[in-house]
């Protein structure tokens, strides 16, 4: 099938008028349609075809958010918890007014008025209508419409094998909501005022391309959580034309997980189910394509048209591109800042830093950043193959670096300083709830078709922040890992000397919980399931029961919790045992205090309650 849109790419070189471009114009970035065979280039538009033209200005103060961020997550700061509004966020990162008054004045030159130009209500960006030949006069460049070729796409799910429940004292093989309780000191239920739950602290679990099944939910509450009524369900926040897919042929590994684990332990407390993207952009999303921004877009209407590392938008490359060119597709306009966002988010979605353009990573890090100011806590999972990348379909490989295929590979958006990344932990056989759960390393067919094991390691793109510096100088320095490093900022001086992982990078992961044997349903039958997925939303859930109890308390949620967690690692239970194996290594190994397997490691919720509760 094919479809025609206007696509507005400003090739600078490739398209470049004959007149001379003069030097106050600079090459920014190209983006060469001829790359893809999905796009064919056909004729220009008419010299009076109106086109509509957003111009990003550079943000003032961002080297300054990590102090901000600082300063009202860090439970010694006076200022903690006192958490900025959606304008305080606006006023200080706003662009300098020297730089508006100077794009202002070279669009006056070129007969674009003052009346014609609006900006934004975030301030980040101006705005404003140009004819084609305004528009090439102005960039030196060339409008083009470009056709898109559609092409079919087959998806295969994969099932895991059915088996039977059990109880508590069968926790080392099937981990139930009884289960998690029992090993994090969780009371059944949440501690609520006379007037029940709030309306205002839902939490928020995001999905891409993946759905949960409502019969599947209601035969696991049945099973394993009776206290829960039939038809409960997540409050929908659909982003850009994505849908809920009821039947339960559609039932999706990841949202039932999802669901299946943070009902039992949040309940009465809501859920707001953040779906992304329309059906064509989430299921051909691969290990290369963008993810995020149209949810970040969704939360924050100022992320539309944010302006950071020489990326003003979405990624014209990497990202959907609403309307879909795909006459099937979500047909609207972007959906920018349509929704609230939670102050609890739980994401079990990612991938490697080596996927993306870092410029790509550092916008959307910048955007946790600021949330975290407004007191709101972002949960990602650390991936579940080691210190390696997820294999390639049907390849079977780990996906590491380097030329021989040897250096770890950290995964994204995990190493953003601004995120809490989340590690897998197990009962092991004939072990109980009791005992010390130990890093998850799961063998390949024991019991999962590909090996497992808790994603960690070290960024090639984020130093290592203030908060997590003396325990990771004390893991590197106590527990050395018997590989070489390097020592790189931005990717300097990556893999000198041989080295397989980057000592002065953001260390991951930061906490732990269980994600192995976790029983779920899906297309109405019981299985296993498992991955640092389970343990997110478990984690994550724990801290909307302690917003909970700090608003009622008339205090702010906890927000940025990292480093509170740093400061203060004996809220947590320290995991001492297992490893993550990859790229033809052991991995790293589980050791008292930080390790990069584990973290500081898994809940204690009565010490996470007191320790919260005394804060301001």
């Amino acid at each position: 099938m094919r479809f025609n849109f206007l696509k507005f790419l400003l090739a600078f070189v490739a398209t470049a008028q004959s007149a001379a471009v003069p030097s106050s114009h600079v090459l920014h970035e190209k983006r060469d349609p001829a790359s893809s065979k999905q796009w064919i280039r056909r004729e220009k538009p008419a010299s009076t075809e109106i086109l509509p033209m957003r111009i990003g200005l550079k943000q003032r103060n961002l080297h300054r958010g990590h102090d901000f961020l600082m300063d009202n997550s860090h439970p010694d700061s006076e200022n903690y918890g006192k958490h900025w509004t959606s304008s305080q966020i606006i006023d200080v990162f706003a662009p300098e007014r020297k730089s508006v008054d100077a794009v202002r004045k070279w669009l006056d030159g070129f007969g674009i008025g003052p009346r014609r130009v609006s900006r934004s209500q975030n301030k980040g960006w101006l705005a404003f209508d140009a004819t084609k030949e305004e528009a090439e006069s102005l960039l030196h460049t060339e409008y083009h419409y470009y056709e898109h070729r559609g092409f079919p796409l087959v998806a295969t799910p994969e099932g895991l094998p059915g088996t039977a429940a059990g109880e508590l004292s069968t926790c080392d093989e099937f981990i139930t909501p009884a289960c998690i309780r029992s090993l994090y000191n969780v009371p059944e239920i949440p501690e609520y005022a006379k007037t029940g739950p709030r309306v205002d602290n839902s939490m928020g679990i995001f999905e891409e391309g993946d759905f949960y099944s409502p019969k599947d939910l209601d035969i696991f509450f049945a099973n394993f959580t009776p206290r829960i009524p039939r038809g409960t369900r997540p409050t929908p926040a659909l982003i850009d034309g994505s849908d809920l897919h009821t039947d339960v042929l559609w039932a999706g590994g990841e949202s039932n997980l999802d669901f299946q684990l943070a009902y039992p332990l949040i309940f009465p407390q809501n859920i707001t189910l953040f779906q992304t993207d329309d059906r064509y952009y989430a299921a051909t999303a691969g290990p290369e394509s963008g993810l995020f921004n149209t949810f970040l877009d969704g939360i924050d209407e100022s992320y539309c048209k944010y302006s950071a590392f020489g990326e003003t938008g979405d990624d014209s490359k990497l990202d959907p591109k609403y309307p879909d060119p795909m006459a099937w597709g979500f047909q609207g306009k972007p959906m920018c800042g349509a929704f609230k966002p939670t102050k609890v988010i739980s994401i079990s979605y990612g991938g490697q830093e080596s996927d993306l353009p870092a410029y790509y990573q550092q916008r959307q890090c910048n955007e946790f950043m600021k949330l975290g100011l407004q007191g709101h806590s972002v949960f990602f999972a650390s991936g579940d193959t080691g210190v390696a990348g997820a294999p390639r379909p049907l390849l079977g490989k780990d996906r590491c670096l380097g030329p021989n295929n040897t250096i770890f590979s950290p995964a994204w958006p995990n190493t953003c300083p601004y995120v809490t990344n989340v590690g897998a932990t197990k009962v092991f056989p004939n072990h109980s709830v009791r005992d010390p759960e130990s890093a998850v390393v799961d063998l390949p067919g024991h019991p999962w078709r590909v090996a497992y094991s808790s994603g960690g390691g070290f960024s090639n793109i984020y130093a290592r922040p203030d908060y997590q510096k003396h325990a990771v100088s004390k893991y590197l320095r106590d527990h050395k890992p018997p590989y070489p490093c390097y020592e790189s900022i931005s990717n300097s001086s990556f893999g000198k000397h041989g080295g397989l992982f980057n000592r002065l990078g953001r260390a991951y992961p930061d906490v732990a919980a269980n994600g192995d044997n976790i029983v779920v349903f899906i297309n109405g039958e019981f299985q296993i399931s498992g991955g640092t997925s389970a343990s997110t939303p478990i984690f994550a859930s724990l801290i909307n029961r302690i917003n909970e109890l700090r608003l009622n308390a008339g205090k702010s949620t906890v927000g940025f919790i990292n480093p509170a967690l740093y400061s203060h690692p004996e809220m947590l239970n320290d995991i001492t045992n297992g490893t993550n194996p990859g790229c033809g290594t052991a991995g790293f190994s589980a050791a008292p205090g930080w390790d990069p397997v584990t973290g500081l490691g898994t809940p204690n919720f009565p010490k996470m309650v007191k320790f919260f509760m005394n804060l301001p």
